[in-house]
């Protein structure tokens, strides 16, 4: 490619990845990129990303809210480095030499879930482009190494992993969400809605929503689901067709 056509790298990403010059010279820097996430995924973590401001951080860290666009050209910047941030423990390695696929993009999807069920407010950052940033990149490549045996493609292989972790991300949201609604409740309101099945049976006839009453009728709704029973189905039956994918005959 001719170089004067390669986009050019955002300051924030050449220092995130330490490819950016620092200069020898002129008054040591008070604050640092890190130092900068640091704050912001703390205030993050105790009162929510809406409390995150290029402001309060700065105050947080006793400095001016122009200090901060020496590192960053703005907020959005930071959100997609406080994405980052959460990632900075990668995936495990295999637990065997010959683990495969399956198990080890499942351990993956697995590990990715805790990470954002843990740090829920992350999940209210949208997302506006692929991964670029250092941890994410590392997660992304332990995910593709995975499938490193498989005949797929390179392309399928990066679907499978963008689909992955969209799955993921998605039920985490999901249950993040449910949950928080859940803990804003009085405790009586709760108990109105313990049984879903006899809420809905309250609701639904058998002549309009016949196939949904089939279900009602066989108790599905009445049995108590696990916090985590709806993510291990959707995975299952993700990693069930990526097989399938894998095991198509091939020219």
């Amino acid at each position: 490619m001719d170089a004067s056509r390669e986009p050019t790298l955002p300051s924030y990403l050449g220092e995130a990845w330490g490819l950016r010059e620092r200069p020898n010279k002129g008054p040591k820097r008070g604050l640092s990129l890190q130092r900068i996430v640091d704050a912001a995924v703390a205030i993050a973590a105790s009162e929510g990303l809406s409390a995150v401001s290029m402001s309060r951080v700065a105050a947080d860290l006793g400095a001016s809210t122009m200090a901060l666009y020496r590192y960053l050209a703005s907020k959005d910047e930071l959100l997609v480095l406080m994405m980052d941030a959460i990632y900075q423990t990668p995936p495990s390695p295999p637990q065997t030499p010959d683990e495969g696929w399956r198990a080890g993009l499942s351990r993956w999807a697995w590990e990715q879930h805790t990470i954002l069920r843990k740090h829920t407010w992350a999940l209210r950052i949208p997302i506006t482009g692929p991964p670029v940033t250092p941890n994410q990149i590392i997660w992304l490549e332990r995910g593709l190494h995975c499938l490193g045996d498989t005949p797929l493609s390179e392309g399928d292989k990066l679907s499978v992993i963008m689909l992955l972790s969209g799955y993921t991300r998605s039920e985490a949201t999901v249950s993040a969400d449910v949950e928080a609604t859940f803990m804003a409740k009085a405790p009586d309101e709760l108990a109105a809605m313990v049984s879903y099945g006899q809420l809905v049976r309250r609701l639904v006839g058998p002549d309009r929503f016949p196939a949904l009453n089939k279900v009602i009728d066989a108790g599905v709704l009445d049995e108590p689901a696990g916090p985590d029973d709806e993510f291990v189905f959707g995975l299952e039956r993700i990693l069930d067709g990526i097989g399938v994918l894998i095991d198509q005959p091939r020219d």
